[in-house]
């Protein structure tokens, strides 16, 4: 898919000072780079192949957190030879030999003391096109909302605030009606390190049009957190409930109640046949059903459409499917207790 390189429709800032400080020496960079995780590292690599191929990028070292279990990004730097630096060890107002610092999907605050001391600035990739979804959660958040589409924004790191920055770049990305959350983040942060390359290498223009963000347009991603999966079986549509389990995908299962157990739900599947069939009565939200004939496992939500459970476990154990929880606790309920809540 073709993707379109857009710069916000917000004044444009110029200031003399910067424009003295960023622009006056334009020469190969010397980047400290700070991420922790699968979406930092397209980044870092699109970075270290341009320090390899002797392109804008002179010097490379990274700082991340060695206390992150399967930490990727410092598995590739150490694989690469990349000098590495822990963040909870590291300086905060050493690094003045690096021209500029890149953050990636770093989770921490970076103290003001820290970015002054590059001499280019910060710059952040940051996984929506901001102000919209500023937060710690935006592709969660993006699908979760019924969004159609996203997108990547290259910023500058401002102190004390995250996501605030100056807008150097954005990139926007579809969202098909089907997609899950690893493949949105998988795509955001390869589109994220190409966008981030292409400011690498003309930043001087970059800087020039930067566009400050209009607080006014702002939404939020917080962190999402166990109440965030809950169900709500009885205020929430098919379509709704479905883009909540599309944006936890691979990351936790959805959470609702069977007979006072906790249920997991793992998979399930939104199909418009199953709205044309009517497969149940109408019935409360959360009603369950088991249909034999085509061995599906079926839920009505708050607007009576029909959500299909493929797999789930009960009460903490194996995983089950439509099948199994219908045999082994459905079945043994009466028809007027079937119900999710």
């Amino acid at each position: 898919m073709l993707l379109s390189l857009i710069h916000a429709r917000t004044p444009i800032v110029r200031k003399a000072r910067s424009a003295e400080r960023y622009f006056s020496n334009i020469s190969r960079l010397k980047v400290l780079f700070f991420g922790t995780d699968h979406f930092s590292l397209p980044s870092l690599k699109i970075i270290h192949k341009n320090l390899i191929d002797n392109g804008r990028v002179k010097r490379l070292e990274v700082v991340t957190s060695f206390k992150a279990a399967k930490n990727p990004v410092k598995w590739y730097s150490q694989t690469e030879g990349i000098p590495l630096h822990d963040w909870a060890s590291f300086s905060r107002t050493a690094p003045g030999s690096f021209d500029l610092g890149v953050v990636v999907s770093f989770g921490h605050l970076i103290p003001e003391s820290l970015i002054n001391c590059f001499q280019r600035g910060m710059l952040n990739v940051h996984a929506s096109l901001l102000p919209k979804l500023r937060g710690a959660a935006p592709i969660v958040h993006a699908i979760a909302n019924g969004d159609q589409r996203t997108g990547v924004t290259i910023m500058r790191i401002k102190p004390r605030q995250f996501d605030v920055g100056e807008i150097l770049l954005q990139s926007t990305v579809d969202i098909g009606r089907d997609t899950l959350m690893p493949e949105l983040h998988d795509r955001l942060a390869n589109v994220g390190a190409e966008c981030l390359i292409s400011c690498m290498e003309d930043l001087e223009t970059y800087y020039r049009r930067q566009t400050v963000q209009n607080d006014a347009e702002a939404t939020y991603a917080p962190k999402i957190d166990q109440k965030f999966a809950e169900i709500s079986w009885r205020n929430s549509t098919a379509v709704r409930i479905y883009d909540l389990y599309r944006s936890l995908y691979g990351l936790r299962p959805l959470l609702t109640t069977f007979g006072g157990d906790v249920v997991k739900i793992y998979k399930l599947s939104f199909n418009t046949e199953l709205q044309v069939q009517g497969q149940l009565p109408t019935c409360l939200p959360g009603h369950v059903e088991y249909s034999k004939r085509k061995k599906q496992l079926l839920v009505r939500c708050g607007d009576g459409r029909l959500l299909q459970i493929l797999q789930l476990s009960i009460g903490g154990k194996k995983m089950l499917t439509g099948q199994d929880f219908y045999n082994g606790f459905l079945s043994k309920v009466q028809p007027s207790e079937r119900y999710f809540k």
